[in-house]
């Protein structure tokens, strides 16, 4: 499995948008770095992930989130992430991870 990452800045309420297709596993964690790190570094905003379609994420995929989280809280911005399927919530219960990051439906 692939990953796909669509991600657009949404103006009128000054945040990424960012949609995940796929899998984020040690294999694609590399992409999905480069792509945080691209629009932290071009725009420091909230996140806002939209995991509707994220099918899988793992221990790597988790790191990255965690990154880009610590960077974005130094100018005080979150990262949430709405749309999360059954398996991708338990895991983040699971961790504590439903703590740190905004988790919507």
């Amino acid at each position: 499995m692939s990953l796909q990452i669509k991600k657009d800045f949404n103006n009128e309420n000054n945040y990424w948008l960012v949609e995940l297709v796929g899998e984020v596993d040690v294999y694609t964690a590399g992409q999905l770095k480069e792509v945080f790190m691209g629009i932290i570094e071009e725009k420091r905003e909230d996140i806002k992930i939209d995991a509707e379609k994220l099918e899988y994420i793992d221990s790597t995929g988790l790191g990255i989130l965690i990154g880009a989280l610590k960077r974005l809280k130094q100018e005080d911005k979150n990262i949430v992430i709405s749309n999360i399927r059954p398996n991708i919530k338990k895991l983040l219960n699971i961790t504590g991870l439903d703590k740190i990051f905004i988790v919507e439906g």
